[in-house]
């Protein structure tokens, strides 16, 4: 995750009085284009390039490109408490580094939301993309179960429940047979509930990644909390054996605390193993920095070092600059 608006990085939880404005009213970064007689256009752009080298085995530096992205939203006011809403996101990091279209369509969706309650459809994130505490930039063994599974869709029909205490998610990805958006069947939930500093949070998936495949469910559960002086954090997610792999786990500790009012430093931890006598578990660690530009709080530089615990591997880095707006 990255750091917030203010430029250092926050645990990877919900503000929960603003949970549903993420899906229905564009970054809280986005600026307003236009609005008039009920209409909103809002549009924020998310810019990172860094100079990164990969963990791993005779890795050599490279320019990397990362949220290369332009977001568009619109709203209608409908009247009687009822908004009307759309999305479009394009992305530009793979033909930034030569690999991919001039412009990727990451998100396009459409929906309504009345008071606290949203409505949905088209492409974007399940519910259990929601989920997790790592703060690292890059990771190597994936954010978590989920990360590591399916996190958005083509065919996705999302609702998001913002109560005062908790936030609910439910989406439910088509199978779509037959169809050239065909991407599986996915059902996701994810609930948070916060009290007191304490952030508690659970997501559950059951997966059919196609037609034929065999379904399995992946379950996670996360705790962080606030001490003021520094956020710690876990999560602990863990994907059902199916016929053709066995049960796998990842956990991610992790804490974030500022040295400065510009500053922020994270450190985490996370480990992956599979229930099979032939694999051996992977540990991974990370630390990084961030520092925002008092005049300018969306302009920020970063680093980050991180190394796993398998043989022949030597330490990764990177470090480089993120413009919003």
């Amino acid at each position: 995750m990255k750091p917030d608006e203010n430029g250092v990085k926050p645990m990877k939880k919900l503000l929960l009085a603003v949970a549903v404005s993420s899906v229905v009213a564009g970054s809280a970064n986005a600026a307003t284009i236009y609005e008039k007689d009920g209409f909103t256009y809002k549009l924020n752009g998310d810019f990172q390039v860094q100079l990164r080298q990969d963990v791993g085995n005779d890795q050599n530096p490279e320019i990397e490109f990362d949220d290369l992205e332009l977001k568009n939203y619109v709203s209608y006011d409908l009247g009687n408490g009822l908004t009307g809403f759309g999305r479009v996101d394009f992305g530009f990091k793979d033909a930034a580094e030569d690999d991919g279209d001039a412009g990727a369509l990451e998100e396009a969706y459409v929906g309504m939301k009345y008071e606290a309650v949203s409505f949905s459809f088209g492409k974007q994130n399940f519910a259990s993309d929601e989920f997790g505490v790592e703060e690292s930039y890059e990771d190597v063994l994936g954010e978590d179960q989920f990360d590591n599974i399916a996190t958005d869709g083509d065919d996705t029909l999302r609702l998001d429940v913002g109560l005062d205490q908790a936030y609910l998610a439910a989406s439910y990805e088509m199978d779509a047979e037959g169809e050239d958006s065909e991407n599986g069947e996915y059902f996701d939930l994810f609930a948070s509930t916060e009290l007191a500093g304490l952030t508690l949070g659970v997501a559950y998936q059951n997966a059919t990644p196609s037609i034929d495949a065999e379904s399995f469910d992946t379950w996670g559960v996360s705790a962080t909390y606030d001490f003021d002086i520094a956020t710690i954090g876990a999560d602990y997610s863990v994907t059902d054996e199916t016929d053709a792999e066995p049960e796998q786990t990842l956990l991610n500790v992790v804490t974030t605390f500022d040295v400065a009012s510009t500053t922020g430093v994270a450190l985490g931890m996370r480990n992956y193993d599979k229930d099979d006598n032939s694999f051996e578990d992977v540990s991974e660690w990370y630390a990084n920095v961030t520092y925002k530009f008092p005049a300018a709080k969306n302009f920020r530089m970063f680093a980050e070092i991180a190394d796993t615990d398998e043989d022949d591997v030597d330490m990764g880095y990177l470090a480089g600059v993120r413009v919003k707006f």
